[in-house]
């Protein structure tokens, strides 16, 4: 079993920057891919960024390449690192671990609770 849990979530005018990190129970947890979703009132879960427990293969959604980048942060932890962040950026953050790389939220067998992520204008 492996318990995920984020932080890093907050306010911030568009343009800003927030750094999001996800920290794993297990000792396991390196064996994982590890992805970032995203969920805004009223829309399904979308696909935010992944990589693979080597961090050799990193996938981002067209709408924050360039913007926002996914690493891992020693054998337990994951970030992603939001810069240029848009108001459209609002959504709670979910970070995911699965067995195979993907971006499809079905893939993932593990989620966290979520951390809020707001951007004003």
């Amino acid at each position: 079993q492996v318990q995920l849990e984020e932080s890093g979530g907050g306010l911030v005018q568009a343009g800003g920057s927030l750094r999001l990190s996800c920290a794993a129970s297990t000792r396991t947890f390196g064996s994982y891919t590890m992805g970032w979703f995203r969920q805004a009132p009223g829309k399904e879960r979308e696909f935010v960024a992944a990589t693979t427990w080597s961090g050799s293969v990193t996938y981002y959604a067209d709408s924050v390449k360039g913007r926002f980048t996914i690493s891992r942060n020693g054998k337990n932890t994951v970030v992603l690192q939001m810069n240029s962040l848009k108001p459209e950026d609002t959504a709670i953050y979910y970070c995911a671990a699965a067995r195979r790389i993907g971006v499809d939220p079905g893939q993932y067998d593990y989620w966290g609770q979520g951390t809020q992520v707001t951007v004003s204008s």
